[in-house]
């Protein structure tokens, strides 16, 4: 230890000075962390614990106090706090893959704690389980942990991602050393502490084999045989449960994750919550997919699918929580790392591609993206409902405009093309991702909302709006610069493809059926629907309700 007995229990008086008096009273005090394991330095904590009888619900943070140029941080827990925490660890330790890390650390650091004051009571505490038991449950914690590393890098070097399978490699070795040395004794969790804590096991062989395998080189080939190298070293020192052979991984499904196609856009929806859009080539990886089937050949079927090299495609999936892969008759890989964030899907940026939906679906960054959209599901649905609804209501309005217009009813003309270029303007702001919409006689003045390129279809729109129709020619000519200005906004909102509704029955069941693919996914996630009607058109699966 590099603090001698005097200097520590002078910065000891002088810590407990500046507590108040209740709160060191009938207590045991305790040295934790690196300086009681023996590894600490002159810049390393010193981490006090005081146990203190009775029932008290102590707080789990610590005071931190600057005593003579070193930094204390001050713990305190109550007997019945502790009890309580190693009776959890107990009932914990049969499922190690579920036993917290904070709990584990605690526990162990106060059984290899170093009494300095109260030394019954702290005997007391520390005798709330042995050091044996204790050393059993970490090297179990590290052995699972190890395992799932391993699995891990098998599945990453299959895929292709050589950079990765050889740091998931390394991080399975250091996890199989440590789960060796718990079974030593040496139960301290922080890694950094490995090489002093295999120098005072006392095995040479041991530590020098593991700074061999501790730096490898980054080619597939040397990946291949660092990670055989790293499985026979951990086989030796008892690991068991892994092999290099990636046919004993599967891909399988996740609950939670949903496919929705429309036209040729792939979308996957996550938690009923995110949504990511798939480019043609990823999607086509996607439909490969069959649960159950091995990794290698979901990557055979994946390369047909795909025309090219689909790994990095299927490990985004896999690294996105889209998929999952198990091990063979040991359930899903889960590989995490101590002290570090914990286990679980990635979440990527949100997609940049403006406009973000059109009614054929969303836009992606090219053929193998994999674009989270940057709205949450609901309001994903509801947009492009609104998208499409927006655009069936200017195709109504044009033709009740060419109605109006056969009648002379000028008045009525002017406020049918009004509405048409408020649809319009609806679904360019549902292309966009804005929901719920501006009210009809607000969307020309918030189009500040969208991107500047946006401008001249505001100017064109303030133009219509402003546009008297009070005879033939006027009319014609403002049902010309309409269909101008639809054009216009369609192609800026990914609808120009969209059907002429209103000119023939083929035209109609096409946009039922569009607007039917885009209903499932609403109702899907609870988004809310454009009009009641489309309860009908769901419940009828796309087809007019009274067909025969």
């Amino acid at each position: 230890m590099s603090l001698t007995d005097e200097r520590l229990h002078d910065l000891l008086d002088k810590s407990l000075a500046a507590l108040p008096r209740t709160a060191t009273a009938d207590c045991a005090v305790v040295l934790e962390g690196s300086l009681a394991e023996g590894f600490g330095n002159s810049s390393s904590d010193i981490d006090i614990l005081i146990v203190r009888r009775g029932e008290e619900n102590l707080p789990t943070m610590p005071s931190v106090l600057f005593v003579d140029g070193r930094r204390v941080e001050i713990r305190t827990r109550s007997v019945r706090q502790l009890t309580e925490q190693f009776s959890a660890l107990g009932a914990q330790a049969r499922r190690p893959g579920t036993l917290s890390e904070d709990l584990l650390n605690r526990c162990q650091r106060l059984l290899h704690s170093r009494p300095l004051r109260g030394h019954a009571l702290a005997g007391e505490a520390m005798a709330l389980m042995s050091r044996e038991r204790f050393s059993r449950i970490a090297a179990d914690w590290w052995a699972y942990r190890a395992r799932q590393s391993f699995r891990h890098a098998v599945a990453l070097l299959c895929l292709g991602a050589t950079d990765e399978a050889v740091d998931w490699s390394g991080a399975a070795l250091v996890q199989t050393v440590k789960a060796w040395a718990a079974g030593q004794g040496e139960t301290y969790l922080e890694p950094k502490w490995l090489p002093l804590q295999l120098d005072r096991v006392g095995r040479p062989d041991v530590r020098d084999r593991y700074e061999e395998l501790r730096s490898p080189c980054g080619t597939p080939a040397s990946a291949r045989t660092h990670l055989t190298a790293c499985l026979a070293f951990a086989a030796g020192l008892g690991l068991t449960g892994v092999t290099a052979d990636p046919g004993r991984l599967t891909v399988e499904r996740v609950t939670g994750v949903t496919t929705w196609q429309t036209g040729e856009r792939v979308h996957v929806i996550r938690r009923r919550r995110e949504v990511f859009a798939l480019g043609r080539r990823a999607g086509a990886v996607w439909r490969s997919l069959v649960p159950g089937r091995t990794l290698p050949q979901a990557l055979t079927a994946a390369e047909d699918a795909h025309g090219a090299e689909p790994g990095p495609v299927l490990a985004a999936f896999w690294r996105y929580g889209l998929i999952r892969l198990a091990w063979k008759g040991a359930g899903t890989v889960t590989a995490c790392l101590p002290l570090a964030a914990p286990p679980g899907p990635v979440t990527p940026p949100p997609s940049t591609a403006r406009p973000l939906l059109s009614v054929h679906g969303a836009a992606v960054s090219g053929p193998d993206g994999i674009d989270l959209l940057p709205l949450p599901a609901d309001r994903f649905a509801a947009a492009t409902m609104a998208l499409v609804w927006s655009n069936v209501v200017a195709e109504n309005a044009v033709e009740d405009l060419t109605g109006a217009l056969g009648r002379g009813q000028w008045r009525v003309a002017e406020l049918t093309a009004r509405r048409a270029v408020h649809a319009a303007l609806r679904g360019l702001f549902s292309a966009y991702g804005v929901h719920p919409l501006p009210a009809d006689c607000d969307l020309v003045h918030r189009m500040d909302l969208l991107p500047p390129d946006t401008e001249p279809i505001r100017a064109h729109a303030r133009e219509l709006l402003g546009r008297p129709v009070d005879s033939a020619e006027h009319g014609e000519a403002g049902l010309a610069d309409l269909r101008a200005f639809l054009t216009e906004v369609r192609r800026a909102a990914g609808a120009d493809a969209f059907p002429s509704s209103f000119d023939s029955a083929g035209a109609w069941r096409a946009t039922l059926e569009l607007g039917h693919d885009w209903l499932r996914i609403g109702a899907h996630v609870d988004a809310e629907l454009p009009i009641e009607e489309a309860r009908d058109l769901l419940a009828s699966h796309g087809a007019q309700p009274h067909q025969s």
